[in-house]
């Protein structure tokens, strides 16, 4: 909380190479602070951070109504096309001491592919998250559902994607609570869709008593 009329949320963007993470947080930003395009290796090669604008009236606590502003950081996927594991691990703690270290983080957001069946390349990157996160990794984690839109084009909505979901992702969103998100970032994000989202994320910062974690 940065004054009286204003909140800051820091959110911490993970996930595998390609998985929609860099177009997510501009989606969450509502800018293009980070670079996001196809290409045959791994695009983000280093931690990085952005910072929304001022959004007024955003939410309410404690009676009172609170401007957001929402930091955003995204990481190196992994695997990595050129980066191991440890160079990744390495690089998102001292980003998280540097940006976030005395505020605090908010919310880890797990990057998932909705058009791809969860596998071993994402156990990988789960197995990061708690690394770096620790032992109460599940209370600060939610899943951000990328490429919705192919999830509608198959006749799915949310609830009929996740009747069919394997084991393996249902036991994953029942150990975080079942705080995920499904995300289109094929379009830009209009300006009530992003609202939206981001009261989503508010409602699971809420649910957890507005704590934050601070990785050590």
């Amino acid at each position: 909380m940065s004054d009286t009329d204003e909140m800051t949320i820091n959110l911490l963007l993970v996930g595998r190479t390609q998985s929609g993470k860099s177009a997510s947080g501009n989606s969450l930003l509502g800018s293009f602070d980070f670079d996001s395009h196809l290409s045959p290796s791994s695009v983000t090669t280093c931690c990085s951070l952005g910072c929304s604008c001022r959004i007024s009236g955003f939410t309410r606590r404690n009676g009172h109504e609170l401007a957001l502003r929402v930091h955003v950081m995204d990481t190196p996927g992994y695997p990595h096309s050129s980066l191991s594991k440890e160079e990744v691990q390495q690089a998102m703690r001292a980003a998280l001491a540097q940006h976030f270290g005395n505020e605090g983080l908010h919310l880890a957001l797990l990057v998932l592919r909705a058009d791809l069946p969860l596998c071993e390349e994402e156990n990988h990157t789960i197995q990061l998250v708690q690394e770096l996160l620790g032992p109460t990794w599940k209370n600060f984690t939610a899943i951000l559902f990328t490429h919705a839109d192919k999830v509608e084009e198959a006749g799915l909505n949310g609830d009929k994607y996740l009747n069919i979901a394997s084991d393996t992702l249902l036991n994953l969103l029942s150990s975080i609570q079942q705080r995920y998100i499904f995300v289109d970032n094929q379009v830009n994000t209009i300006q009530e869709e992003r609202k939206t989202i981001l009261r989503k994320i508010m409602e699971f910062i809420r649910q957890n008593s507005y704590q934050v974690l601070l990785v050590k």
